[in-house]
């Protein structure tokens, strides 16, 4: 995994607050590409629309690698 991928794991850790169970089971699903993780969270139900909202305007602001 990427450094960016590990950023934005911290970033749904610690202010979404997502548990690492449904993190885990994302990156599961989403491990052939994992930039599909924040859509793959949202298909499970394992976040709502507003937090996926939150998270691509997270992913637009942060300067990843």
């Amino acid at each position: 995994m990427t450094s960016s991928i590990y950023q934005l794991i911290g970033f749904l850790e610690e202010d979404l607050k997502l548990p690492t169970a449904a993190i885990t089971l994302a990156l599961k699903q989403s491990q052939q590409i994992p930039s599909f993780l924040p859509m793959t969270l949202w298909q499970y139900g394992l976040i709502t629309l507003i937090q996926l909202d939150q998270i691509f305007d997270w992913l637009c602001d942060a300067q990843l690698d």
